[in-house]
């Protein structure tokens, strides 16, 4: 997936009411952006942190900088922006890149359960796949990836509705997409999300898979990486 626009670099200022940062551009000009994360975003937003903004010149968005890149001292990125996974992955699942999730039909934001909608319904390949798509950003420990970096009930509610399809004959897969270029390990944040993590212990056991991959990232574009090994709390 190729950003529609190239990043620009920026000093962060501060990251505020979740969805706000402002940040310094390399001319000196302060500049507010779109965050498009959710969560803690633990360790990512720290002021005086490099990162990368994506510009735009889209009347209808009010800001005009969407933040999308943390370049850490290594060199390494860290994707912040939660949408950046399902797009990276629809590309290579539409291309028969994802190992184990080869089908000839992917549908995305298909609705299912209890008003939910699966990120990826992939058919035509034996049983219906049903794939949930989670981005993992925090990294407490060199190496390894972890989710959730905050309290998460939709997620607990995603894998009950992966466990309920599974018990009606369907393959289900929770796929935590690692949009860091530092780790090659991925595990549970259980301290930080007890019942998320009882909640894929019980996913698992009830037949749900999970798989992990990271990301290959540049300020240019991200793509699907490789596999990476998942680690039960």
């Amino acid at each position: 997936m190729r950003f529609q626009t190239p990043l620009v670099p920026a000093t962060l200022i501060r990251r505020y009411k979740r969805f706000l940062a402002d940040a310094r551009l390399e001319d000196g000009t302060e500049i507010t952006a779109h965050c498009a994360n959710p969560g803690s975003m633990m360790g990512l937003a720290e002021p005086g942190m490099r990162i990368w903004l994506e510009p735009n010149d889209d009347p209808k968005k009010k800001l005009k900088y969407g933040w999308r890149l943390v370049e850490h001292p290594s060199g390494d990125f860290t994707g912040v922006d939660t949408s950046v996974p399902n797009r990276a992955l629809r590309d290579a699942l539409m291309a028969g890149e994802v190992p184990g999730l080869e089908a000839p039909h992917v549908q995305p934001e298909v609705k299912y359960g209890e008003n939910s909608r699966i990120d990826f319904l992939l058919t035509g390949n034996g049983p219906d796949t049903y794939v949930e798509v989670k981005s993992v950003t925090l990294s407490r420990q060199k190496g390894l990836a972890e989710f959730p970096d905050s309290v998460t009930a939709r997620g607990l509610k995603h894998l009950q509705e992966l466990t309920a399809v599974k018990a009606k004959g369907a393959r289900a897969v929770m796929l935590y997409l690692v949009q860091r270029t530092d780790c090659d390990r991925v595990t549970i944040a259980a301290d930080i999300d007890p019942a998320y993590a009882a909640g894929l212990a019980a996913a698992v056991a009830a037949g749900v898979e999970v798989l992990a991959f990271d990301c290959r990232i540049t300020p240019q574009d991200i793509t699907l990486g490789r596999a990476l090994a998942f680690e039960q709390p």
